[in-house]
């Protein structure tokens, strides 16, 4: 190791120390790879493909483009606010350690389980989309299978067999994981670039203006997408689109201990992924509506309204059968992403005691310094939620319910830190200044948007007895059920057993901690 990498780990390491924790984790990031995690996960040419109908079916191509750019702008602010807060306490705990530190115990306690579901909802919500696309587009259009015979088990089994894949490739440390995320920022940018060309090519005219329209598409118009509504909350749904999206950047700060000169580097890492994805999103979003012939006829289609636009302007060639591979890449690595994100989420979270088997899920490989429990952990629940929610249609729940619960998670640290000023104990290189205020007011009603959107979104319908279900339930039930989970684990057990993070003298007492645990991984400092 160089002599200022040597030194600038040493700061790295002494400034985790003075927050009371070990340097487990191998520290290998820097800012290109900072960037690359979150822009993996938010991957637009994942939920900016996947989530098309959303738009299109709630406020036509005004959501697919107003709405992406207000979405956008609002996750730069969300991911701004987090920022200053990460340039504080750059920890791999990140929302719950900052939401113990700026609102108290029970608020971290309700952070962490808060963020860990919009987590473990979004890593096989990608899985689902990236078995669909592989089986209709791929092997259904490209190859000419007959896939018609591909049952619900074939989904549940191709799910839990993509997550074996992404937890072993995890598993074999974080440098592995860091190249194949920065070729995944590579590939994305390179294949968005692509398709925003072909798809300008198979344009029939060059009409900016319809790229503008707002149409009330809810109910039979979409295809059914989005249920029966009026014009403010079909804007309100279609916001769910880019929010969808845009999401996951916080895996910037998750890596925060694997990463050189986390203070000046982390805010970075959120901020351009969140930016870049936003430019580039938008233009691909304008070039695909450009290539729509009908958008009426094509909103009709509902769910298969991008299916059939892909098939009709990108994979009659054979660079479009290339990029179609490109998109599989890159979904499947986006979710590579998400479970590095969820599993240093449960590690740190384990670290302080908060999750049940926490001795176990806090523990690090010292052959690949990473957190192995919680990798397999992640793979485990994530493939359970997979078997519990395929039988319930439930693949609108798993993508509305990740936005809807992660951007709460983010808003909770923020408000935090807003209402309790006298908590900021720590200031980072990154502040805004008076502008954090303002910009935690935007973040309350944001969150309080996206929340009445999920609900309105994913309502309870009668089930599909084709499909083996009787009855899907709205998101309100796993909200309902949640809150209940909640409630019954702080006041029967963690209210008295669960202490947060170390603060004051708990931070000195834990110094042979720290040490024994940095020898048993060969951290040398």
């Amino acid at each position: 190791m160089p002599a200022d990498d040597h030194l600038q780990h040493n700061e790295d390491v002494k400034l985790l120390h003075s927050m009371g924790y070990a340097q487990e984790l191998s520290r290998r990031m820097g800012p290109f790879q900072s960037f690359a995690i979150s822009f993996s996960i938010i991957c637009i040419i994942s939920g900016g493909l996947g989530s098309f109908p959303i738009a299109l079916s709630t406020g036509g191509t005004f959501s697919l483009t107003i709405g992406w750019l207000i979405g956008g702008v609002y996750a730069l602010i969300v991911a701004a606010c987090l920022g200053q807060i990460a340039s504080a306490y750059p920890t791999a705990g990140s929302l719950y350690h900052w939401s113990s530190i700026l609102g108290g115990r029970f608020w971290g306690w309700a952070t962490a389980y808060t963020n860990l579901l919009g987590l473990l909802f979004v890593v096989p919500a990608i899985n689902v989309f990236l078995y669909f696309i592989t089986k209709d587009l791929f092997f259904g259009a490209v190859l000419g299978w007959d896939v018609s015979g591909w049952t619900m088990w074939t989904q549940i089994w191709s799910v839990v067999a993509l997550l074996f894949a992404q937890a072993a490739l995890n598993n074999f440390g974080i440098r592995l994981t860091t190249i194949l995320t920065d070729f995944a920022g590579y590939l994305i940018l390179a294949v968005t670039v692509v398709l925003i060309v072909m798809f300008l090519m198979a344009a029939p005219s060059v009409d900016l203006g319809r790229a503008f329209v707002f149409t009330n598409n809810t109910g039979a118009p979409g295809g059914g997408v989005a249920p029966q509504a009026g014009p403010l909350m079909a804007i309100i749904i279609g916001l769910l689109y880019p929010l969808f999206t845009i999401t996951g950047f916080d895996a910037s700060a998750h890596t925060a201990e694997e990463t050189v000169n986390a203070r000046h580097t982390v805010h970075k890492g959120m901020l351009h992924s969140v930016f870049w994805s936003l430019i580039f999103g938008f233009v691909m979003i304008v070039a695909m509506i450009l290539a729509i012939p009908d958008v009426p006829a094509q909103a009709a289609m509902g769910w298969s309204s991008f299916n059939n636009l892909f098939i009709a302007a990108i994979l009659g060639s054979f660079v479009g059968k290339l990029m179609l591979v490109g998109i599989i890449v890159s979904n499947f690595l986006c979710a590579l992403a998400a479970v590095t994100s969820t599993s240093r989420m449960i590690y740190a979270f384990a670290r302080d005691d908060g999750l049940p088997f926490s001795s176990a899920l806090k523990s690090v490989s010292p052959t690949f310094r990473t957190p192995t429990a919680a990798i397999w952990m992640t793979a485990i629940l994530c493939a359970i939620l997979t078997a519990l929610t395929t039988p319930l249609g439930a693949f609108a729940a798993l993508s509305t319910g990740s936005a809807m619960y992660l951007y709460i998670s983010y808003a909770m640290p923020i408000l935090a830190g807003a209402l309790n000023k006298d908590a900021w104990t720590e200031r980072g290189p990154f502040h805004l200044g008076g502008l954090y205020l303002v910009f935690a007011v935007i973040v309350a009603i944001g969150t309080a948007v996206v929340t009445i959107g999920g609900h309105a979104f994913v309502i309870s319908i009668p089930g599909d007895p084709a499909a083996g279900t009787s009855f899907v339930p709205g998101l309100w039930y796993y909200s309902a059920a949640f809150l209940i989970f909640l409630g019954v684990l702080w006041f029967g057990v963690e209210s008295r057993r669960f202490k947060g993070p170390p603060t004051g003298n708990a931070i000195a007492l834990r110094k042979a901690a720290i040490a024994a645990a940095e020898r048993a991984v060969g951290e040398k400092g």
